[in-house]
């Protein structure tokens, strides 16, 4: 779960370590290469390496990026919470009863139609000559 709350996804091939080793200057010249393309292809990634440029200590940019997991997962959390707590309780014995309920009642209907067909019959049967 952890690994969804990150903030800088691996699918992306960018990782805290990476910026900062970049915003160093201690990147070889590959890694440098590779990176400078994906920050030209995405903005996220350029937004991400400028704000990790604006920070001049490397433990304040780890503690930063801490929070910032802290603080998303607080809130994913929360919303969790709120979702379990709006969702309608289990409703199968409900629908059960009411499916019994209106079987019980077409069934009552038919024997009261049947039982009424008979006694007509009867009294026909009863006023021939």
């Amino acid at each position: 779960m952890d690994d969804i709350l990150n903030i800088l996804k691996e699918e992306d091939g960018l990782d805290a370590a990476l910026l900062l080793k970049y915003s160093e200057g201690t990147l070889t010249a590959e890694e440098q290469l590779i990176l400078e393309q994906k920050i030209q292809e995405s903005d996220f990634i350029k937004d991400a390496v400028e704000g990790v440029a604006a920070f001049n200590d490397t433990q304040k940019v780890q503690s930063f990026i801490d929070e910032l997991n802290r603080q998303l997962k607080r809130q994913t959390t929360k919303k969790k919470k709120q979702k379990s707590r709006r969702k309608l309780p289990s409703m199968d014995w409900i629908i059960f009863a009411v499916i019994v309920i209106l079987l019980l009642s077409c069934l009552g209907y038919a024997v009261l139609k049947m039982h009424s067909n008979s006694e007509k019959e009867t009294k026909t049967i009863r006023h021939l000559p």
